[in-house]
């Protein structure tokens, strides 16, 4: 698993900065079951979805989970001590959080993180894990939490993107059907990046989420691997979307999962739950990788991943491993732009 086989090399130029304007004027890859491929772009997708076909999408939201934060010097001999902090999990309440810290050798439990300037407390430090991690709690009232990230807090952009944070990005990072009420994601579910109003009124679509966190964005270890286990995220498979999904297998319609998030939603249900009509909520650690089946996903709309990701070892069992390689030997060689803010493919199981 930790091979040559999940590792490529992108020219640099080839990462895309800032999304495609408008939204639905990417690039997509289309790849059939068979592996014919056809280049195409996003809107695009309108001719790809058969009638019976239900789009699933993941309505998490982003919020802007990186802090700037001070610990207070301990002691008359000590020194203020500057620290970043991205949330990454909620812990079910809205104070408690399992999150990253640098410099992590500086914060231990017990420790009070304040703003930098008015050295108000923000955050206590209840545990300290020992692969680094820290569980916060927030000082704040609950109900100004979000307010307080909004106006305090960066959104976590991957660190491939060069741009700033500004109110044009925060809206671009986010997919037009994110919802008020699902906020939790610390990275962007970009596969859906691409869609806009209009095209999502012309498709039978539906809802799950899944609040991004590291199970996501970060590599597996190699004890991941091993263990077939990755951060835990939290998702949600509503009883109305599990009945829908159901509805149009039994009509002879696939499901089409946008983005690896809504898919691992989906698998997630389908084997935690045996596909329950009753939907399914729960924390996944699903990995999935090459010899690894599919029990309800037929096509797949994503992004190009990072080498040595879980999402791309996700493709490779989707599509096969070199067939995989095909794709993005293919993409590169015709200017498609990688990574969050990059271009599309549309993919159909392998047969």
């Amino acid at each position: 698993m930790f091979s040559s086989d999940y590792h490529y090399t992108l020219p640099p130029e080839r990462i895309a900065h800032a999304a495609a304007e408008p939204r639905d004027s990417a690039k997509m890859l289309f790849v059939d079951e068979t592996g014919g491929m056809q280049d195409k772009v996003f809107k695009d997708i309108l001719t790809l979805v058969r009638p019976h076909d239900i789009v699933v999408v993941n309505a998490s939201k982003v919020i802007p989970a990186r802090l700037h934060l001070v610990r207070l010097a301990r002691g008359a001999d000590g020194s203020d001590v500057s620290v970043e902090i991205l949330l990454h999990r909620n812990l079910g309440s809205p104070a408690r959080w399992l999150a990253f810290v640098r410099p992590g050798r500086r914060i231990k439990e017990g420790d009070r993180l304040c703003q930098i300037e008015s050295q108000t407390p923000i955050l206590d430090v209840m545990a300290k894990h020992e692969d680094g991690q820290i569980e916060v709690q927030f000082l704040i009232p609950d109900g100004e939490i979000s307010r307080f990230l909004e106006g305090e807090g960066e959104t976590p952009l991957p660190p491939y993107i060069h741009t700033d944070d500004s109110a044009a990005v925060r809206a671009r990072y986010q997919t037009v059907y994110a919802k008020t009420g699902a906020e939790g994601s610390v990275a962007a579910p970009t596969a859906g990046l691409h869609f806009t109003p209009e095209i999502l009124s012309r498709l039978n679509v539906a809802e799950v989420c899944l609040h991004v966190g590291a199970g996501t964005f970060l590599s597996p270890t190699p004890e991941q691997v091993a263990a077939k286990r990755l951060h835990a995220e939290w998702v949600e498979m509503p009883a109305a979307t599990a009945a829908r999904i159901l509805e149009a297998k039994k009509a002879g319609g696939r499901v089409i999962c946008v983005g690896t998030t809504s898919l691992r939603s989906v698998e997630s249900w389908a084997r935690f739950s045996h596909m329950s009509e009753d939907g399914w909520t729960g924390d996944t650690q699903l990995f999935i990788s090459p010899g690894d089946g599919f029990l309800v996903t037929d096509a797949l709309v994503t992004n190009f991943h990072l080498p040595d990701s879980s999402l791309l070892m996700l493709v490779a069992a989707f599509v096969g491993l070199e067939r995989m390689h095909a794709i993005y030997e293919h993409a590169m060689a015709l200017g498609y732009r990688f990574y969050s803010f990059g271009d599309s493919s549309f993919l159909e199981r392998k047969i």
